[in-house]
């Protein structure tokens, strides 16, 4: 079972070695999409937890009871058709090719089921056409 996620945690929390005990004491693996932790400030994590839905459950009753918020994500990434200028600088830096230039007609494609939402494109498209809503 896979089940992603957004975690915060006030700065008290910062320290705590959350995906080491995810995977440690509910036997949870913890894909980090994305992270923003700093030490003595809020942090915020977007993760891919997998294993046992039972352990998920568990894993994230843990976090809770430690006064870390853990939402559902579903997030995804948002492609403008009108601004894109179909340039393939996206697809340079996407990791698992979710964004890549059809051979035939040239056109920017966006395979939605491959994107773990790593946001690396965003920065990359040079006209802003890419964003989140996460």
């Amino acid at each position: 079972m896979k089940k992603r996620v957004t975690i915060t945690f006030p700065k008290t929390a910062v320290q705590i070695p959350i995906t080491y005990r995810l995977a440690k004491d509910f036997n949870v693996a913890a894909n980090i999409i994305r992270a923003q932790v700093a030490p003595n400030q809020m942090g915020k994590l977007v993760v891919e937890l997998q294993g046992d839905i039972d352990q998920i459950d568990a894993a994230i009753e843990w976090m809770r009871m430690r006064d870390i918020n853990v939402f559902s994500a579903i997030g995804e990434i948002i492609i403008d058709e009108k601004s894109c200028v179909d340039c393939g600088l996206c697809t340079g830096v996407c990791p698992t090719q979710a964004l890549v230039l059809n051979p035939e007609t040239f056109r920017l494609e966006f395979k939605r089921s491959r994107c773990i939402v790593c946001e690396q494109c965003i920065p990359t498209c040079p006209v802003a056409a890419i964003s989140t809503n996460l």
